[in-house]
């Protein structure tokens, strides 16, 4: 193959976030085409791509150079302040790596840009250019280079003096003059005056383009990624734009016209790609580990342990069964051959520093869960011989790729353990993993939409066209009326197609939730580190890259519901009673009772609508039981896994058939249906001899579905299964039946250790029901939503919580037997130290009046605005129920005590002559109370407004807030609630519409209301209004929200829709004198509306009988009479909205 006798040197990728929108993949493939023997890149201060670059040209067959143009302070990078005349205060400057030392000093030069230099932009200055220069090949940069800076200035002094100095720093072999051609005037004035600062001072020139996107074509997608930057719209005339549509990745050809004048700044690209010759160990063929401490005895991480774990077995097991010998011998040896002893040992120093210190940690997550070693050393807490869990799947030793041990620790104590790594291992050498977030389908065509300014409800209606997972592409093949639009369109077309171009890019850079890096010496000499906006440090690798390099990654991740177990195993113990979490029987049949109702709200990973529908009709009665509920249901597509058939043959409904014997004791506790991502393994190895290392490429190769290497597979499977003589058509079939659960069936190693964790919380709601739920609510006091949900559980298990009080709250939920009090943490602007500073003087007595309280609080702790919110949650209500008074004579009892005008004895404020108002302010109305209520805590506590009309909720409403998240999307559905908020806006047609949060019994959730909708409906579109809502569910945003189509207030529903009321009576022991006072009950009320009754048996034996004669008014009077002879939940209203 002929190279081409040019190397591009100066290209921005999306990791430019919001402003390079070349594709590495893409980019590659183009400098295939063209020929190019190198590649660099040069991101905007930073090297967030580099090795997926590298790693990629290599595989391309095109050497990689790393760079990056880098912003130079003007002066120091210390400075925090504007440099007059020069835009940003920093100039551009392009580096290139030469080799390891240049990458390194390049990795340091980024890094002290982030974590010394950021204003506005990350800068570096001369002084660390010159402490950090070997191994790097500078260019001066674009128009915003200094040098250009200058000349364009006329300075021609500076131009000259600021040459000198680069040449001083990085020498003059290793200094180009970047000359660039982009049709602009102003390049082709600096063109002029490098050529002659290059002749006259024999420093070398370098051609290249400043490329920001692939095609010339492109520009227009990269002139609407710069308009979602900074949040404009394209016609805006003053938004940020290029000068030119020529920063492009142009061909060697197209550079040659430009430059064909200047032969020497076209070789001198292929000259410095040749001096560039970095050599990166991608993908790692070690693991960097800092070296475990070992005791005194142990020459080496793997004898130590060896003699660990051979301690932790005979702890676990006592006498050792053979099978657990062999084991523990054979993970251990193959730890051994892949040197990953010391990772273990890491762990375990980790997993103990927490145990030593009361910290919670998780029984065990992911495949780890799967390893004898883990679970002999105490990092785990599940016997995976028990549970038939595999080792391979966790470590593969036909795969050298590094094991991933992610521990679950308590949210509230997840920074305890990173200080303890930071001062183990060394602050140099411990910091958090970046991660990116990408431009989804239906974002980019969002994005696009308003920066091409089409009409926010067309935008909306083919975004959602877009399947969740779907890219644009995907979704225009399999969605026709996607496609019909876009064809139908050209507006909708150039959308499809710009956001296309766009989807996929690098949109923005945040730390990733759980993962931090430990490194065997400074974090800088193996990844360059980035700054975020609120100040988190973390390396400017994502997690593959961090993989690919071979540097310790490790996942820790915050886990509230350990903190709830623990609280609540705290305050059992404070009852005296003795709770050990770790030895739970495991067949206690009030936590499957539980488990069966569905009555799991507040129960890890069991709570929502979908999985409470699950366990209900599974029936679970064993732990196994509940390891497949967790397995069988996820959100989103399931592959074959037919929950439905799963649950029949569960109970015998459907008959169980195995395409061959020996798949029988595999697939035998999922009742022949391949639920376990283990059981293709376990298939794999059985029926075709495969090793278990075997098997799990096999599993990894059939969840990506690539279909050469599936070809491979699928004949080695199929020889194998014959030479175990099993005909090649049912190796066929067995093989097409794997296919599909590889990909989704589930991790039995994970789903079995959070299995232990929904079981734990299981069992404590069934038997400590107060306090884990109090414990529950102290854990979600910051979001008041999810308080609203718990307190609705609270009340539906026929307990009760008391309203906040001065002279009774704590911070938390305190329990007492069928009584939860409320955490004065939830009341917002109270803070722990507003809260601490009343129970402290609380102790001393309780306050006796409201002056009582404000003259004996320290007032800098509790001031006025933490009194406020208070007064308005009914904090004060134990010593004085009129909140309005309170509330109006707040300013003047804080005054009173400042100025010591208060006597022992007086009680209140209105107990002075001279300030007793003529008459005592009225108390506030329950509307008004209940609205400062939710005010203070985010909820309605003490009532609700919707109440009154909570039979027409039940009787219309099909979906509740709490509900919406799993309703299909572009179901109809019917939602009720009271308008809280309503944001107006203008739709592309400057006609009025509206975004309306309503709240219901269990939280909010979003309505939109449309143009044609609002222009009829304004006037019921007010705060506080109540409202059924008839429309879709929808998102905006990707949020979930409510398209409405009908709007109807709730006053006079019953009036203009109930046609019918239904009486649900109980067939056994019903008596004749007992359907008497039904019936008299009935006829007291006259009216419009038919009777149903529902006469109830077993599921054989129901009857539904509708009265000839009997017709009633549904008024609340005979609802209550009713329910008072048949209960709450045997009435309810009927009919049907016009």
């Amino acid at each position: 193959m002929s190279y081409a006798d040019f190397v591009h040197l100066h290209v921005h990728t999306d990791y430019s976030l919001l402003d390079g929108a070349c594709k590495i993949d893409e980019l590659l493939q183009v400098a295939r085409s063209y020929k190019l023997p190198a590649l660099a890149i040069t991101d905007h201060g930073n090297l967030f791509g580099a090795i997926e670059f590298y790693k990629k040209a290599k595989k391309a067959g095109i050497k990689p150079i790393i760079g990056c143009e880098v912003y130079l302070a003007a002066g120091s990078r210390k400075d925090r302040r504007s440099v007059a005349g020069v835009p940003e205060s920093s100039f551009h400057l392009t580096l290139l790596c030469k080799d390891m030392q240049g990458y390194k000093n390049l990795m340091k030069l980024s890094t002290i840009a982030y974590l010394e230099g950021f204003y506005y932009r990350p800068r570096v200055d001369k002084e660390v250019l010159s402490q950090h220069s070997e191994g790097l090949i500078a260019l001066s940069g674009c128009l915003k280079g200094e040098i250009p800076f200058y000349i364009l200035r006329g300075e021609e002094e500076k131009a000259t003096r600021a040459l000198h100095e680069y040449l001083e720093i990085f020498g003059k072999e290793n200094f180009y003059l970047e000359l660039m051609n982009l049709m602009l005037n102003e390049n082709l004035i600096c063109q002029t005056e490098l050529i002659k600062l290059s002749q006259r001072f024999k420093v070398g020139v370098a051609a290249t383009n400043d490329c920001h996107y692939i095609r010339k074509e492109d520009a227009k997608a990269h002139d609407i990624l710069l308009c979602i930057q900074t949040g404009k719209e394209l016609d805006d005339p003053n938004r940020m734009r290029f000068k030119t549509q020529e920063v492009y990745f142009k061909s060697p050809a197209e550079m040659e016209t430009l430059f064909g004048d200047i032969q020497d700044a076209l070789h001198s690209t292929v000259e410095i790609s040749e001096r560039c010759n970095l050599m990166l160990d991608i993908p790692a063929s070690r693991v960097y580990l800092p070296r475990p401490i070992l005791p005194t005895g142990f020459e080496d991480p793997h004898t130590y342990l060896t003699d660990l774990v051979k301690k932790g077995v005979e702890k676990r097991y006592g006498s050792l069964p053979e099978e657990v010998e062999a084991r523990a011998a054979y993970e251990l040896d193959i730890i051994a051959k892949m040197g990953y002893a010391g990772y273990f040992l890491i762990v375990k120093d980790i997993v103990d520093f927490a145990n030593k210190n009361a910290i919670p940690v998780g029984p065990g997550r992911g495949s780890a869960v799967g390893s004898l070693v883990l679970y002999a050393l105490g990092i785990t807490q599940i016997d995976p011989l028990r549970y038939g869990l595999l080792f391979e799947r966790f470590l593969n030793p036909e795969r050298r790729t590094m094991p991933d041990i992610d521990i679950d620790f308590a949210d509230e104590r997840r920074d305890e353990i990173i200080r303890y790594c930071l001062q183990r291992y060394g602050e140099d050498s411990v910091t958090h993993i970046i991660t990116f977030g990408t431009m989804a389908a239906r974002a980019a065509v969002r994005d696009v939409g308003r920066v091409l300014k089409i009409k926010y409800g067309e935008v909306d209606r083919l975004a959602k066209l877009i399947p969740f997972g779907y890219d644009i592409a995907r979704a225009l093949e399999e969605v026709p009326e996607l496609k019909r639009l876009v064809e139908s369109d050209e507006k909708y077309s150039q959308l499809i197609s710009v956001a296309r171009k766009l989807e996929g890019l690098a949109r923005h850079a945040s730390t990733h939730a759980a993962g931090i890096v430990i490194a065997p010496g400074e974090l800088t000499d193996f990844t360059p580190l980035y700054r975020s906006s609120n100040g988190d440090i973390s390396t400017q690798y994502a997690m593959k890259s961090l993989e690919d390099i071979g540097i310790l990654k490790m996942d820790f991740l915050g886990l509230r519901t350990l903190t709830v177990i623990e609280n609540t195993a705290k305050m059992v113990a404070e009852k005296g009673e003795t709770l050990d979490l770790d030895n739970l029987p495991l067949d206690d049949r009030a936590t499957f009772s539980l488990l069966k109702k569905g009555e799991t709200v507040g129960v890890f990973q069991l709570e929502s609508p979908g999985m409470r529908d699950i366990l209900r009709k599974l029936q679970p009665e064993s732990f196994e039981d509940l390891i497949a509920v967790l397995s069988l249901y996820r959100p989103g597509p399931l592959g074959g896994i037919d929950k439905d058939e799963f649950i029949h043959r569960r109970h015998g409904k459907s008959s169980i058939t195995y395409l061959h014997p020996s798949l029988k004791p595999i697939l035998k506790e999922t009742h022949g249906v391949i639920l376990y991502q283990e059981q293709v393994m376990e298939i794999a190895r059985e029926l075709a001899g495969f090793s278990l290392g075997e098997a799990d490429i096999l599993r990894r190769a059939m969840g990506k579905k690539e279909a050469s290497v599936m070809d491979e597979k699928r004949r080695s499977f199929i020889d194998g299964a014959k030479r175990k003589g099993v005909d090649e058509d049912a190796a066929n079939q067995i093989f097409d039946l794997m296919v599909p659960f590889a990909g989704y069936g589930f991790n039995k190693s994970h789903s079995t250790g959070y299995a232990v964790i929904s079981y734990k919380t299981a069992y404590l709601k069934a038997h400590y029901p107060s306090i884990f739920m109090a414990a529950n609510l102290t854990s979600e006091m910051s979001n008041s939503t999810r308080v609203m949900n718990l307190i609705s559980e609270v009340k539906r298990m026929g307990l009760k919580v008391s309203p906040p009080s001065v002279n009774h709250g704590f911070w938390e939920f305190k329990p007492n037997l069928k009584e939860i009090g409320f955490g004065l943490g939830a009341v917002k602007n109270v803070g722990q130290a507003a809260i601490d500073a009343i129970v402290e003087e609380r102790n001393r007595g309780a306050f006796s009046s409201f002056l009582d309280f404000v003259s004996r609080v320290n007032q800098k702790a509790v001031h006025k605005r933490v009194v406020e919110s208070l007064i308005k949650a009914g904090a004060f209500d134990c010593i004085e129920s009129n909140r309005a008074k309170l509330l109006n004579s707040l300013e003047e009892s804080f005054e009173l005590i400042s100025k010591k005008k208060w006597s022992k004895g007086q009680t209140s404020f209105f107990d002075s002559p001279s300030q007793r108002p003529e008459s005592e302010p009225q108390d506030w109305s329950t509307g008004e109370a209940l609205a400062k209520e939710r005010e203070a805590l985010g909820f309605y506590l003490s009532g609700h407004p919707l109440e009154k009309y909570k039979d027409e909720l039940v009787s219309f409403t099909n979906c509740t807030s709490s509900q919406l998240e799993w309703i299909a999307d572009d179901r109809e559905l019917v939602v009720g609630g009271i308008v809280s908020k309503i944001k107006t806006t203008v739709d592309k047609t400057s006609r009025k519409m509206a975004f309306v949060l309503l709240e219901d019994f269990d939280g909010e959730m979003e309505v939109t209301v449309f143009a044609d909708l609002y222009g009829k409906n304004q006037e019921l579109l007010r705060k506080d209004r109540m409202l059924l809502v008839k429309g879709r569910r929808g998102a905006r945003n990707d949020r979930i929200s409510v398209r409405a189509e009908t709007l109807i207030p709730l006053e006079g529903v019953r009036e203009k829709y109930v046609d019918r009321l239904e009486v649900s009576l109980r067939i056994l022991g019903l008596e004749e004198s007992f359907l008497e006072k039904v019936k008299e009950t009935l006829l007291a009320h006259p009216g419009k509306c038919s009777v149903l009754i529902n006469l109830l048996g077993d599921k054989k034996n129901r009857m539904r009988i509708r009265s000839k004669s009997i017709r009633v008014k549904t008024d609340d009077g005979l609802l209550r009479d009713l329910r008072k002879l048949v209960g709450d939940g045997a009435v309810k209203l009927g009919g049907a909205l016009g």
